[in-house]
């Protein structure tokens, strides 16, 4: 059976492999690479909290959990997300943990959106929101967003692009990968829009705890707005642990028993090892995440000044672990750039175009790597910058800049 093709689904068929991973599998492929490509911390997760998994299985913790996960999880899930951003949410009902908020994306859009319902969706952002929503049948709907603005939705853009067909829109910051965060006041303009039109919110808050200017605010918490949100969060990037898969969706009892029903049949549930680790992290891991945060700001900060000092243009990020300057005094497009650069410098990043046309211009580096690896980066770029400064940008290259 040579040609296997027509017996595969159509609509996976027709989804474009992921952009992150293909830079990924470069790297790996080639010796001597520095990569600011994958969002993932260089940090080990903290002994404590590997400590506290080790002590489960010697107790013999290797068994299934209930579906909703370990109740005791979702006990501390509910007090964090109450003394964190002031949400109330039942454990028994209201809180859902998963593997990894990747998974949790997929079971709040399935569960949310119909055949030929409409899914909106701010861009440049994460990968998986658009093929999770075609997917599930839905019609994704790009929302704009441009550097000038710092990467926020505006109520204007919404506003233009919501329609009779609109049921969901996905809300991803801080966010990935601008670092581009909303403001209490940016959320409360949305408000009146997303009511008015009925939607229902799927608020990604993955990076919640990476903000490094004022508090991340979780629009569940503005008036009106509890019930018609699905706050999905977990554990990979504030604690570091991107390999243990535990997330967590919060929401109305309804749409999170909708939700354990795709989970049940699917995932069945979380791995036990890791809910225990999660459990640790939410008792005993703030004062690690601070530490690691506080890394993290200072290392932004040496990001925007090396790029300041090569000439690639970047608003300043004040969520995530993410920088997403215009490459537009080089002339190349976001993939050619990455390319070039891989191949002449070694350095691993992520044209924007993975996230999204309006990406286009620009590349993603993640700073969640050491510091050295970092300032040698930037010297590397420097020199490829200096070397492909004097092309003229292509008149799309200069559109997609301005925009």
């Amino acid at each position: 059976m040579s040609n296997m093709k027509k017996y595969l689904n159509p609509r996976v068929a027709a989804i474009p492999p992921s952009g992150i991973r293909k830079f990924f599998d470069l790297v790996v492929q080639t010796q001597g690479v520095i990569s600011l490509g994958v969002g993932e911390p260089d940090f080990v997760t903290p002994w404590h909290i590997r400590e506290a998994c080790f002590y489960s299985l010697e107790k013999g913790y290797t068994m299934y959990t209930s579906n909703l996960g370990m109740p005791e999880l979702r006990q501390e899930i509910a007090a964090y997300m109450l003394r964190t951003y002031g949400l109330e949410y039942d454990p028994e009902t209201e809180i859902l943990v998963t593997v990894g908020v990747s998974e949790a994306v997929d079971l709040a859009i399935r569960s949310l959106v119909s055949v030929g319902d409409e899914v909106l969706i701010p861009e440049p952002s994460y990968v998986s929101y658009l093929p999770v929503s075609d997917l599930a049948y839905a019609k994704s709907v790009s929302l704009t967003t441009t550097a000038d603005n710092e990467f926020r939705l505006t109520r204007e853009e919404l506003a233009a692009r919501v329609t009779s067909q609109s049921k969901l829109l996905v809300l991803p910051y801080p966010n990935n990968p601008t670092g581009g965060i909303m403001r209490r006041e940016d959320l409360a303009d949305l408000v009146d829009v997303i009511i008015d039109n009925d939607l229902i919110v799927v608020s990604d808050e993955i990076y919640s705890e990476l903000t490094y200017a004022g508090e991340h605010v979780s629009i569940a918490s503005l008036p009106g707005m509890r019930d018609r949100t699905v706050v999905l969060n977990g554990f990979s990037k504030a604690f570091a642990m991107t390999g243990w898969r535990i997330g967590y969706a919060c929401g109305h009892a309804d749409i999170i028993a909708t939700m354990n029903k795709i989970h049940q049949y699917t995932m069945l549930c979380a791995p036990i090892m890791g809910q225990v680790a999660a459990m640790e992290a939410l008792r005993h891991g703030k004062p690690a995440m601070r530490k690691m945060v506080e890394d993290y700001n200072y290392r932004r900060r040496v990001m925007l000044q090396g790029l300041a000092d090569i000439g690639l243009a970047c608003f300043e990020p004040r969520g995530a672990f993410y920088v997403f300057p215009s490459i537009q005094v080089t002339g190349m497009n976001s993939e050619e750039f990455a390319e070039k650069l891989l191949q002449e410098e070694k350095v691993a990043v992520v044209p924007g175009n993975a996230f999204g046309p309006s990406g286009e211009g620009f590349i993603r580096c993640c700073y969640a790597a050491s510091l050295d690896n970092i300032e040698e980066a930037l010297q590397r770029m420097g020199r490829f910058v200096e070397r492909h400064r004097s092309q003229k940008p292509s008149s799309s290259t200069a559109a997609a800049c301005r925009n």
